[in-house]
């Protein structure tokens, strides 16, 4: 198999597909596509209709979207476990996956992800303020409900701790708002071995998506 990738430190999506297929154990190849770049449209036109990255090959098959690719990492690899092994709690997975999928653009306009940013506050509207406000109730709900089965939201660290580990960076960069419970869970998330692997590679970039830059 084969994921396209955009930078390393912008591209949360191409970071949830990252993180979930390196989470199979199954080898894969990587390529990765500069953003915002003259070869970055004309490659990925060639290899996703959608136009953006992560893109899965998987021999004749092509997977775009990240929630897409999850899934069908999801079929390919059962014994993975990158949903909860229990219905109501693989239930619960996939909803807040999706419900971050298809909202949420208050939080992720305002805050894009940068891992390289020194982190600092940010202004934020007062729209932000209620997604961020739901992060914190879908984590510390998870985490109430996952208790000691271990320090992730289900848990083991799952599809849906791929989902929110961008965003668990988001908070950490912009200094948002976190009681004991969720700095518990960010700081899980951010020492687990996959997403210390893909913040070295981010560590190691020097391009500049000025989209993505804010004071």
């Amino acid at each position: 198999m084969k994921l396209i990738v955009g930078n390393k430190n912008y591209s949360s999506w191409s970071m949830r597909a990252w993180l979930a297929l390196a989470l199979t154990g199954a080898p894969f190849e990587e390529e990765l596509l500069a953003l915002d770049t003259p070869e970055f449209y004309d490659r990925i036109q060639r290899l996703s209709p959608a136009g953006r990255v992560p893109v899965l090959i998987d021999g004749d098959t092509s997977v775009w979207d990240t929630l897409s690719i999850i899934e069908y990492l999801a079929e390919t690899f059962p014994e993975a476990g990158l949903w909860p092994s229990e219905r109501r709690a693989r239930a619960h997975a996939r909803s807040i996956c999706a419900e971050f999928h298809s909202g949420f653009p208050d939080l992720r306009g305002h805050f894009p992800m940068n891992l390289r940013r020194t982190p600092a506050p940010h202004p934020r509207a007062p729209e932000a303020g209620r997604d961020i406000a739901r992060i914190r109730e879908i984590w510390t709900t998870c985490r109430g409900e996952a208790g000691d089965s271990g320090p992730f939201l289900f848990g083991p660290f799952s599809a849906a701790d791929c989902f929110f580990a961008p965003v668990v960076t988001r908070f950490l960069t912009y200094q948002l708002d976190m009681g004991e419970t969720v700095r518990a869970y960010a700081d899980a998330v951010m020492t687990h071995p996959l997403m210390l692997d893909w913040r070295a590679e981010a560590a190691k970039e020097t391009a500049i998506v000025e989209a993505d830059e804010v004071e």
